[in-house]
């Protein structure tokens, strides 16, 4: 019978993928991609752009969309099964990777065209493509001896099981753990949609009462809401320890065991540290570079966070006689300050952001700035009851990108909110291929008698998310490898970010803000509510991101074979940043997927370095217009289509005039 993942299809067939056809579909479409690598490297030909640079581009393209379908449907949509093939395939992949990138014959034809191209007969785009293969040889081990090349390929097939391994304990310690209340009283203080959904949850389990989990839709308002102390402390502590229990599922060896083998990776390829390794292909550069950005926003930052944090405590103090501020306290209390100064109710605004509004609100602002129209389509193959999906064409008419969006929590799906694709975008044969993009996220389900409604904080992941998928949507390059969001790691969150900014915006909250009983558009008096407390304890927030970058550096810039104790290390390292007590029971990097199992090592202070850049840029917006057509057209020209076909700071400054300045971030933060 014949295996659909081997046949030609356009949009993911996954009503008619079974379980079975992963593993014999990855083993063929390994086998293909290494016959076509062959192919180049036996062409009698002198070697060429065109024969071995494009041809490489262009090689493994089956095994690209099996690999993207498995993987992704691994994080939105997984079981025992996939994650056993998980396990299995990982280290095929990543052997199959080093096959090329170890293979001396095509290292030599590679190595030829780059000695000896003449540049004024490439395109931006192929030269960037031409340096970016040459050092992906490099950085890959090309210049090793053998024994260096066998030591390596161990090391990567070790590193690609390792970090399945932190997620799926991850996942487990998250579906673990459930704070199960039978007693009405201990409910005091939670919204209503909240107490339903518990309730709901409960009922699908046949338990009486309700049910919290771990999952943020759930987890997030018990500890911003819930008045029950003890109740917060004890769903905080165990979010807190998920991978750092004395359980099968335990984090610790596995952490040690990642940061010491990606430090002896980077020293075999001769790099003092992974950081050094990873900051090269970045705009960032090095470490020190990077220590230094943390450091000068930390020196800037921490006199407000410790101002806030006091004025916190002394509010806690003041209102429930609490002495000692715990972590527990943390979203309590800021919710309760946030509501008495700004008289801001996160549940009074929900009503105005039902999901299918939000969505719609920012396909209109996508309208507006790119000339992009969403249609949903019903003939879509979905993996998923939940998925939606979405033809996008522009304004004449022609298709733009698939677009499928999946925004509810459940059982085999992953934590937090991401981008991803199913189907890349190139050029060939004077063909445009048209990407097939998703957003992920966990928003709280629609109930009996509630439709999904959204936090504002929800409102601007939403917009975050859709700001990665119109990098990618708007993906305009010939070669896969550099389409849509395959840029710079520190410049990846420029679209998603900037995005963000049109939420605090009265023109983009009038669009969609609607009540979703009434109709009637959130009042005025909400939206300069939410513009005066876009800074409420913005210093402690910012304190927060800079501990993780700095935690995240540590990792991964020190040398690992010292550490014993991951427990010591993270207290050490937060200690620059640290405003709250230590929790004995807790620690970050157990479950710390972002750097550990989602490719943000030695990347995590990106998030902060492109708010400069979308601090910058959307300030160009607010000084011309926020839906000014001719700067879109210039963000889209210049950033959202190009991908990764030149210098980011090239691109940047083709948009902006000028390079970003870090002013506006922190004007916009009330940090100057």
């Amino acid at each position: 019978m014949e295996n659909i993942l081997l046949s030609a299809f356009d949009t993911a067939p996954f009503s008619q993928i079974k379980t079975t056809d992963y593993e014999p579909a990855f083993n063929e479409a390994i086998k293909q991609a290494k016959a076509e690598i062959q192919q180049i490297i036996t062409n009698t030909d002198a070697p060429t752009f065109e024969n071995t640079i494009e041809a490489m581009s262009f090689s493994g393209m089956q095994l690209d969309r099996i690999s993207n379908i498995f993987f992704n449907l691994n994080s939105a949509e997984t079981n025992e099964e996939l994650q056993k093939i998980a396990q299995i395939v990982a280290p095929k992949l990543s052997a199959f990777g080093n096959d090329i990138s170890l293979n001396p014959e095509l290292f030599k034809r590679v190595k030829q065209v780059f000695d000896t191209f003449d540049k004024s007969t490439l395109t931006t785009e192929q030269i960037t493509l031409l340096d970016k293969t040459y050092k992906g040889f490099v950085r890959n081990g090309a210049l090793l001896n053998d024994d260096q090349k066998t030591e390596l390929r161990e090391i990567d097939a070790q590193l690609s099981v390792l970090s399945l391994q932190f997620n799926e304990n991850v996942l487990a310690e998250t579906n673990a753990y459930q704070l199960h209340i039978t007693n009405e009283e201990d409910l005091a203080g939670l919204p209503d949609g909240v107490i339903e959904a518990a309730k709901n949850l409960a009922e699908q389990q046949e338990k009486s009462g309700w049910i919290f989990t771990l999952d943020y839709p759930s987890y997030l308002p018990f500890v911003t809401y819930a008045k029950n102390r003890e109740l917060r402390k004890e769903i905080a502590i165990a979010n807190g320890k998920k991978g750092f229990q004395k359980n099968d599922y335990n984090n610790e060896e596995i952490v040690l065991k990642i940061v010491k083998l990606r430090n002896q990776r980077a020293q075999l390829l001769g790099y003092k540290n992974h950081a050094a390794f990873v900051l090269e292909e970045r705009m960032a550069q090095n470490p020190e570079k990077v220590l230094s950005f943390l450091n000068d926003l930390l020196v800037k930052a921490k006199p407000a966070a410790k101002k806030e944090f006091e004025e916190l405590t002394a509010y806690a103090k003041k209102l429930d006689g609490i002495d000692r501020l715990e972590k527990w306290d943390g979203s309590y209390y800021s919710e309760k300050l946030k509501q008495e100064r700004f008289n801001l109710d996160d549940e009074a605004l929900k009503p105005y952001f039902k999901l299918e509004n939000v969505l719609n609100g920012s396909f209109t602002v996508a309208e507006k700035l790119f000339g992009l129209h969403f249609t949903e389509v019903f003939t879509v193959d979905k993996y998923h009851a939940d998925v939606q999906t979405f033809d996008v064409t522009n304004d004449n008419g022609e298709k733009i990108a698939l677009l499928y969006t999946d925004f509810f929590p459940r059982k085999g799906k992953r934590n937090g909110a991401w981008m991803t694709s199913f189907k890349s975008q190139w050029i060939k044969n004077d063909v445009n291929e048209r990407p097939h993009i998703s957003i992920v996220c966990n928003f709280t389900p629609p109930t009996q008698s509630k439709p999904s409604l959204l936090t504002f904080n929800e409102v601007t992941t939403l917009f975050h998310e859709f700001g990665h998928a119109l990098h990618g949507m708007l993906a305009n390059t010939t070669y896969p490898s550099l389409s849509g969001t395959s840029v710079y790691w520190d410049f990846v969150e420029l679209p998603s970010q900037i995005m963000e900014n049109w939420v605090y915006q009265p023109e983009t909250l009038a669009l969609f803000a609607k009540h979703y009983e009434t109709g009637e558009t959130i009042p005025q008096q909400y939206i300069n509510k939410i513009k005066e407390s876009a800074n409420f304890l913005e210093g402690m927030a910012t304190l927060r991101q800079l501990s993780f970058g700095l935690l995240d550096m540590a990792w991964h810039s020190k040398n690992p074979e010292n550490i014993g104790s991951l427990k010591e290390f993270e207290n050490q390292e937060f200690e620059t940043t640290k405003l709250y007590p230590d929790v004995a029971e807790n620690v970050m990097s157990t479950a710390f997927s972002h750097i550990f199992a989602g490719g943000y090592a030695a990347g995590y202070y990106s998030y902060k370095w492109a708010e400069v850049l979308d601090a910058d840029a959307f300030d160009y917006f607010e000084q011309n217009g926020i839906f000014n057509k001719e700067i879109a057209t210039k963000f889209k020209d210049f950033v959202l289509s190009q991908g990764g076909t030149d210098h980011p700071m090239t691109l940047y400054k083709k948009f902006r005039g000028q390079e970003p300045s870090p002013n506006a971030l922190l004007k916009r933060a009330g940090l100057i």
